[in-house]
Order: C-alpha cells, then structure tokens, then sequence
C-alpha cells in the first residue's frame, strides 16, 4: 500500500493500515524532512480523540500527555472583553503530533520516505493495491486523475497567515481590529504551555490598502504584531516559512478511482475557523482503515470509505461556508454591542446554538437574552415586535404557501380550514399565498385570486375567523402576480410545466419563457400594461383592506413580474425600465408606492425579494442591499429575505438556514426589519437567529405543513406559558404531549 504525503492524516492512515494487518507492506512518501512542518498547533475534538483512543491506543496515550485543554472562548470587539466558557477544546503542537506518528509508523514497521517525491500516480496505481492520497491542497493526485475524481476548487475573499507566538493564551481568543484600512480579525489559541498559534485574517481588499501585498514575510509579521500589541502583550510574533493566502474550498466530485482514494485536504477542505483540516484528516484515515477492514474487497471498502464520511464532511464543509461567510461580511457584523457581538460570532456557524449555549454557559446567554429584552423566563421567539401600527405577539411567521385548490380565484372551505388551523397554532403572523392580482397574473388554475368583490368576499371570511377564533394572531395578505411563470399546472401535476390546454397569455419584464422550448414567450409590457398591471395591484390592495387583512406582502422575488424586473437575468428592457439597479427598480417602485397609497396608513407593508440568483450574471449581494433599501426608502416596513427560483438553471447552495445570511446581511447594511426563511426548522433555530441580529421575524413553511401547532408545540417544549402562545380555550387540554405507556 503506498500513502503520499507525511501529513498527520497520511501518517495515521498508514499506521492503521499496518496495525490492522501487519502482512501489510506500507510506504509513505513524503518530500519534506521529518522535522517540515506547516502551521504550528492542532485542535482535536473529543469525538476525534476518541476515535483514535479506540483505533489505536498508543498513539492516543502519547497524544494525551501532551494535549493541552481550556473551556473559555475570549471575544475583544472595541475595547471590550467578552468571555464565554464551557466548549472544552484540546490541541497539540503539529510538530509534535509527527513526532508521534513518525514513531508509531517505525514501530509497526511502516516505510517512511522522507525528501522523495512520490512516483507518478499511474504508477504508483499499477504497483500497488491501494494507493492513499493524503498529498494535501495541492494534491498532484488529484490532479493527475482530475478528469475521474472531478475537483472543484474555489478561492475566497479573505487573506490570512498562519503565526505563533511564544507564550499561551488562556483561552481561544477571537480579536477584531477596526484599522483605518478596513477591519482585520485575530484567532489564537494555545497549543502548548508556552506557545499560540496566531491567525490573521482580513479581506483581500483590507489586505492591499494596508501594503501587506508589498511587505516581505518579516515585515509582514512585525505588522501584524503591531497591529495586535494588545492581544499579544507587546510580544513578537515568529513564522516558519508563513505566507499570506487565501482559502480554497475543495470538493471532488469522486473520492477514489481504481485503487487509489483521497483523504484530508486532498478530497476536501473546511475553513479553519470552525475547526482544523487535521481533525477531518484523521477522522478520514480512522474511516478509511475501518471499511478496508470490514469489507473483502478494495473496491466495496473504497465505496463505504466515502458513503460513510461524505455526508459527515459535506455538513463540515457547511457549516464551514456558514462561518467563512460571516467572517468575509465581518464589518457588517461590528456594529453591534458586545455581547450580542460575540453571540453572533459563537452561533456563525449554525452548529452552535442558542440552546447548546444555554446549556455551555448559562449566564453568558442569560445576559444576551436580557440585552435582547427577554422577560424572565420568556424565550427570545415570545418577545413582541412591533411593525408601524400592528404588533406581532411573538416573531414567528407562517410563510407563504401556494396551496392550488382556488376555483376561479376564491378561496374556499380549504383556505378556511388551512389559514385558520395555522392562526390556531400560535404563530405572531399567518401569511396568505400569494394572492394574484388578475386572471392573467395566476401561476396555475387554482390560484387564489383579489380581482373580484366575491373573492374579497370570501377572503373576509378568513379574515374574521382568523380575528375572532385565534385573537392576537395577525393575517397577512401577500399580493403578487406570475408573470412569465404563470399559465402552468398545478405542482403535483408538473411543477412549471404549461397546461396541456387552456393556456392564457404572458406578460412580462422582457419577452423570455422561463424555460426555452417549454413554456410560452410572454409578451413584454408596453406603458400602457405597466399602467394596467399597476391598477390591477391597487385595486386588489383596496379589497385586501376592505377584507380585513392586517398586513401586505408584495411579492418580488422568485421570477414573478416584479422579481423580473429586478434581475438582469431577466430584464433585457432598453427603456427607461430596464438597463442599470435603478432603473429595474422603477416599476416594482411604482406598484409599490401605488400601493402605499391606498393600503391603510397604520398598516405594516413588506416586500418578499430574492437576494440573489443563484446563477451567474444575476442579482447579487450587493444589488439585493440596494433593492431593500430602495424599498425602506419607499415606505416598506421589513424586508422579507428569499432567494432564488428567478431562472431555471439556478445552483443554490441548500442547507440548515441557508438563505439567513441575506437577510443578516440587509439588516445590518440598511437597519429595516428582515423576515428569514428558508430551511428554518427548529426554534432552536429561531431563538439564535434573533438573539444573533440577523432577523427580526423568521417564516417558516414546510414545518407548518408538518405540524399546524408548531409554535404551541415550540413553546410547550421550552416551558413557556406566557401570553406570546396563548392555547385556545378548546385546546388547553392538550397543552402537554399526552402520556405514552401504561402507568401502574
């Protein structure tokens, strides 16, 4: 068996290999001496540790006299100090890790090829059973098979370097330094009694104005000490061949092909501010040695090897995106106080969270729970919130969800029992589908529509249960109309797909079909439909009024008409409505402030946008700031944060919470209230999202659809009884799960 690469996880790797079956003739090649080493400390989790402890043994004893541990989290933000306990890490120096994987290796009777390279990986292939790359980032077998294992690599935003200094901090520290060039970040923790390893790391564009582009490696480093005297005690920094860089995201397609398979950094990598590539390294050589264990063929254990560890990595390399994302938008993040600061920064990742903090360090997140304005005893969900004249009693939203059962546009005995069983549930805010403001502005035949008197008719019936059966639970209509996504079938029947027959004409932004080939080519909107769309939307809002709705959603996102004048992916106009932001932004302005103007004045209006594309060329980050504040700017009371759904070939990057960080971002860009969504599924999930600042409300749909008693059953679970989730008089019998089991 040959391993390339003399890393920790190559190494490992290896050892096991031959502990496992000393027949076994192991060789690593590794091209640097013994003593090369990069980085200076490594951080290993329990789990990790007890996953070598029962692999190997003897490598975990050696490891354990070394290993040096601390609980606290210390984050400094403008002058203030803010400790948070209970988190328990261990870390070890990198040179003396090799140290004890070189002599482990010896003694099992593992080859080590110190300053050779490594044989072509073709080679390596055709002379051996199994071939272990652990050659790292830049892994020349990865490279060599690029077109089987099928890598892609993405660079990101910041500049780091990796540093120590000689004496240890007494805890894992978090420093932020607002220069005058741009805001710079500091991670150091101990890795041995008189030893921390020092990361600075700050935006490329912070990097060039502050000259570091032009600073050779010892003045690199004089700066950053310089920079960080506090932190650091006016004690230098040293460096061991350190260099800035910036992260690379690696993720293959394939981890093995033939006999040879990618381990650590080679198949993967996950930002170092959740945690080390070593850590993952390691746990890839334990899984890897284990499925060769337990299967009787290289290529069954190959495919365990990676069924095992690709979803255990992709959720690390989630979580990672979560955190290098909140560090690259760090200076959105500054100006919040200190303690909801380090809150933020400690739950960045989604994999800590507001009930893992409570249970870590209890009067830390008593105190942000307090700052926030909790009550005693009242979780953050079960705080009010107040938009222009309506107060919501708690921040959950039931979001919008198309239901398709409308005959002809009126809501029927299902919208009833739909709307009304979720205001039953306790939510702060039940939000209508959208509601379309024309025949010709329906997505699919059973829309629900607001263009008729009997349709404001029947949705006053709604309206007034909602009102008189669930009191405290507001109702929110959210207006919209399809544009060039209309005219289709019911989901169930073919999500986007034209109707077979009965297909009513398009209008949209620019004459495009959502799907070339597929659905028809809407006709682009000349002044006189802009005019008429634009009554249409304001007749519908007079009706939403009359019917007793309390809030009014304008729907602006997911490629309907006003998301397709928004998105240069699909506005191609050359009039005075198409071209640069502002001009896209004109019409859905306009039908905005049409709107306004005959909604009621204490009545909170939102606008639902997509904050990005998901595809090359179209709305970004930046463009989504402008749009919300363009709307603020207009009268808009929150902003409600999706994204995507704007064109076919989109590539969204799903996961827990994974369009929060938009919302997070609008929020602290422009100061309007936001609404997140998107995979928010726990009130775990709600209660940190809050407390961090990074939403004021959060809509949730698919649990809703799960369970309409989500928020009663959410406050149940948390022993919450106050008013924010009062049970209806009929329900207060089963307030609390019923007992299971026989009871003697």
């Amino acid at each position: 068996m040959a391993v390339v690469g003399g890393g920790p996880g190559g190494l490992y790797a290896a050892a096991l290999l031959k502990r496992l079956d000393p027949a076994r003739e192991v060789t690593v090649w590794e091209r640097n001496a013994p003593s090369d080493t990069f980085g200076f400390g490594v951080v290993l989790s329990d789990e990790t540790l007890g996953g070598i402890r029962e692999a190997d043994p003897v490598v975990y004893e050696a490891l354990a006299r070394d290993l040096v541990r601390w609980d606290d989290i210390d984050v400094v933000h403008r002058g203030h100090r803010t400790t948070s306990t209970g988190h328990g890490f261990a870390a070890l120096g990198r040179r003396r890790l090799l140290e004890i994987l070189h002599a482990r290796c010896t003694d099992l009777g593992v080859r080590l090829r110190f300053r050779t390279e490594a044989p072509p990986a073709d080679v390596l292939a055709a002379g051996h059973d199994l071939v272990v790359a652990a050659d790292g980032l830049h892994s020349r077998t990865r490279e060599a098979h690029a077109a089987d294992f099928r890598p892609r690599i993405t660079p990101h935003r910041c500049r780091y370097i990796w540093l120590a200094a000689d004496f240890a901090f007494d805890a894992f520290r978090f420093e932020i330094a607002e220069t005058e060039y741009g805001v710079m970040q500091l991670h150091a923790y101990p890795y041995e009694a008189g030893a921390s390893t020092v990361i600075v790391e700050m935006r490329e564009e912070v990097w060039r104005a502050a000259g570091f582009d032009e600073l050779d490696e010892a003045e690199s480093i004089a700066r950053c000490a310089k920079i960080f005297a506090e932190a650091l005690g006016g004690r230098e920094l040293r460096s061991h061949r350190s260099a800035w860089t910036a992260f690379r995201t690696v993720v293959n397609q394939r981890w093995s092909y033939g006999n040879t398979v990618l381990i650590g950094d080679a198949a993967h990598t996950a930002h170092f501010s959740i945690g080390s590539g070593t850590k993952l390294a390691v746990e890839d050589a334990l899984a890897l040695a284990h499925s060769l264990r337990d299967h009787p063929t290289p290529a069954e254990a190959l495919a365990a090897y990676e069924a095992e560890r690709r979803p255990v990595v992709e959720s690390t390399q989630r979580a990672a995106a979560a955190s290098l994302q909140w560090f690259e938008e760090l200076a959105d993040h500054v100006d919040r106080p200190p303690r909801r600061f380090t809150f933020d920064l400690l739950t960045r990742s989604r994999r800590v969270t507001h009930a893992n903090l409570r249970l870590r360090d209890p009067a830390f997140t008593a105190t942000v729970e307090r700052d926030f304005g909790c009550p005693p005893g009242t979780p953050p969900m079960f705080t009010p919130f107040r938009l222009r004249g309506l107060t919501l009693r708690n921040r959950i939203v039931v979001s919008p969800m198309d239901m398709y059962v409308a005959e002809d546009g009126v809501p029927g005995d299902f919208h009833l029992v739909h709307l009304g069983s979720r205001a039953l549930g306790g939510p702060g805010l039940v939000m209508t589908e959208m509601v379309c403001v024309s025949p010709e502005g329906r997505i699919t035949p059973g829309c629900t529509g607001l263009w008729t008197d009997e349709q404001a008719a029947a949705w006053s019936r709604i309206t007034e249960f909602v009102h008189g059966r669930a009191p405290g639970t507001a109702i929110g209509v959210q207006l919209g109309h399809s544009g060039r996504k209309g005219s289709t079938r019911r989901m169930w029947e073919g999500i986007d797909q034209p109707l077979p027959e009965g297909n009513w004409p398009l209008v949209a932004a620019s004459p495009l079909p959502y799907r070339p080939g597929v659905n028809q080519t809407p006709r682009a909107l000349d002044r006189a439909g802009l005019t008429a769309v634009r009554e249409e939307f304001t007749a519908a809002a007079r009706r939403a009024a009359h019917a007793g709705f309390d809030l009014l959603e304008l729907h602006c996102a997911h490629g309907y008409l006003l998301s397709g004048f928004l998105s240069p992916l699909t506005n191609r106009r050359t009039d005075g409505y198409g071209g640069d932001l502002d001009a896209r932004l004109r019409f859905p302005l306009e039908v905005f402030d049409a709107v306004r103007e005959v909604w009621p004045e204490d009545r909170p209006m939102t606008v639902r946008i997509s904050a990005t594309d998901w595809a090359e060329g179209g709305t970004t980050g930046e463009d989504a700031v402008a749009i919300a504040r363009a709307f603020a700017e207009h009268g808009a009371d929150a902003i409600d944060v999706s994204t995507g759904q704007v064109v076919p070939d989109e590539t969204p990057a799903y996961g827990r919470s994974y369009q929060t960080p938009y919302a997070d971002r609008i929020r602290n860009a422009t100061g309007v209230p936001v609404i997140a969504v998107g995979a928010i599924s726990s009130w775990d999930d709600v209660n940190s999202l809050l407390l961090a600042g990074r939403a004021d409300l959060c809509a949730l749909a698919r649990p809703h659809l799960y369970d309409p008693n989500w928020t009663l059953h959410a406050a149940a679970e948390q022993d919450y009884e106050g008013p924010a989730a009062p049970w209806p008089a009929p329900y207060r019998a089963g307030n609390r799960p019923p007992p299971t089991g026989r009871r003697g």
